[in-house]
């Protein structure tokens, strides 16, 4: 595989355009090394349960770890969160730092976190093999998968294993004797996602690019296929967000993540589309139903699900205390359900704010005053750095792919078109077709007319990292 030499500190740039901080203050790098669980006294003893954590190999933040089994009724999920709130005092250097940031921001060569990496991925980080505190959430469901029942508490556990996606699916592909921990994913995993769908929830599959660095110190981009097991996993995630949800409505205090509904100016723009590339959304069928009986290996599958993303845009925060939000403004369209932020607090500044409040109403206390009065920052920030996120993510996999084909210019390449070319917006200019490339794995501009689901052959036309554009021309 050929790529483009690179120096260690390729995506500087990307940094820079989005004022992304290179380092935190010092006053809140030595607040975190003097942070200490202030919650040690009153924790449950969790640690008989042999958790694992499942992440992306290299992973240091982990914030979850995972324990579902099958009980006589349904399934039991025990889900174990970093309690970041232990080591973060509201108003304090750390918290106020973790206010301007917003979030974690990923980029090729390293990320610019949340919180100062001995909490993200040392003293805070669901580790394998160390005694660590968290937000223990118990949640048991009937055999359909329906929740009957969750809580949360304060607790301290011991990861037994450090997991990634791949291994565990490769697992289960060949029919291995799995961790306890694991023995009820795929039996709630698919229950869970067979309710999401009942209720008109949309999930899409959509392969991830990752750009990543050769060892000539190139870069390019591959596609890593989402699995079965993330799929289950993200379930886990779900389901406790649903319980987070409920649980501060019913509590008065709290933040929810919200969806509206696609309009049906934007479910036509998506039957046009599905019509233009060969696979017709029928009538009579949600989309998300329809959308699950895709078969994954047609190159139309992928540029049906490309285009579904407009169903899902819009997302957003919604803060409340006392007064409750109304119930037309409460839920996500995408997984048509309440649902909460609360299961990534190394990573995201909700969801700290949302365990925290959940914490409190689940044992019976009043939402901290002033966590509560800070809920409107805080739904305000997200949806700010939320946009910067995913406009250093575009940003960074542009300059990723230019950088990978850059030597290739002039070459011959056989693409899936994932939509084809339209009129433009308001400046009235004709929009150049979208092609996708699978080796590398290159989603860039094509010219000419080919249509949508179509595989053609192109021409690179132009490959310029300074720039962070790639474009096809069409043969």
């Amino acid at each position: 595989m050929r790529g483009v030499h690179a120096t260690a500190l390729e995506f500087d740039d990307v940094r820079d355009e989005f004022n992304l901080p290179h380092e935190f203050p010092a006053e809140v790098e030595a607040a975190a090394a003097a942070a200490h669980d202030r919650f040690a006294a009153e924790r449950r003893d969790a640690r008989d349960i042999p958790f694992v954590t499942i992440d992306p190999p290299g992973s240091k933040d982990l914030d979850q770890a995972v324990h579902v089994v099958p009980t006589e009724s349904g399934f039991r999920l025990s889900y174990a969160i970093a309690d970041v709130g232990a080591f973060v005092a509201l108003g304090g250097p750390i918290d106020e730092e973790a206010r301007k940031r917003g979030q974690t921001m990923y980029l090729p060569d390293g990320s610019t976190p949340l919180h100062p990496r001995v909490l993200s991925e040392d003293r805070a980080s669901l580790v394998e093999g160390e005694d660590r505190p968290c937000a223990l959430w118990t949640i048991e469901t009937d055999e359909r998968g329906v929740i009957t029942s969750g809580r949360v508490e304060r607790a301290i556990i011991h990861s037994t294993a450090r997991l990634d996606y791949q291994t565990v699916q490769q697992w289960f592909d060949e029919g291995r004797e799995l961790p306890e921990a694991l023995t009820g994913l795929k039996g709630f995993g698919e229950a869970r996602s067979a309710l999401a769908i009942e209720r008109g929830a949309i999930e899409l599959s959509l392969p991830a690019q990752e750009i990543v660095q050769l060892p000539d110190g190139g870069w390019t981009v591959r596609n890593e296929a989402r699995t079965q097991v993330d799929d289950w996993n993200a379930q886990c995630s779900l389901a406790t967000g649903h319980v987070a949800a409920t649980i501060m409505l019913r509590g008065g205090t709290g933040i929810l993540r919200t969806l509206d509904a696609a309009t049906p100016d934007t479910e036509a723009e998506f039957r046009a589309a599905c019509t233009a590339i060969g696979m017709p959304w029928p009538e009579g069928i949600a989309a998300g139903a329809w959308l699950a009986t895709l078969p994954r290996d047609d190159a139309r599958t992928l540029a049906v699900h490309t285009a579904a993303t407009r169903l899902l845009r819009g997302a957003g925060y919604v803060a409340f205390h006392g007064e409750l939000p109304p119930e037309n403004e409460r839920s996500h369209a995408g997984v048509a359900d309440l649902y909460a932020h609360a299961t990534a607090p190394l990573r995201r500044l909700a969801d700290r704010f949302a365990i925290e409040c959940c914490l409190a109403i689940d044992a019976g206390r009043e939402v901290d005053p002033e966590l509560a009065a800070a809920l409107p920052e805080v739904a305000k920030r997200m949806e700010e750095t939320n946009r910067t996120a995913s406009a250093v993510e575009r940003e960074a996999l542009s300059k990723g792919e230019a950088l990978a084909l850059a030597s290739r210019v002039g070459e011959e390449f056989e693409v899936a078109v994932t939509r084809g070319a339209r009129d433009g917006g308001k400046d009235g200019n004709t929009r150049p077709a979208e092609v996708l490339l699978l080796e590398p794995s290159v989603t860039a501009s094509c010219d000419g007319s080919p249509q949508a689901g179509t595989t053609i052959r192109v021409r690179l036309t132009e490959a310029d990292p300074t720039k962070r554009r790639v474009r096809f021309t069409a043969l």
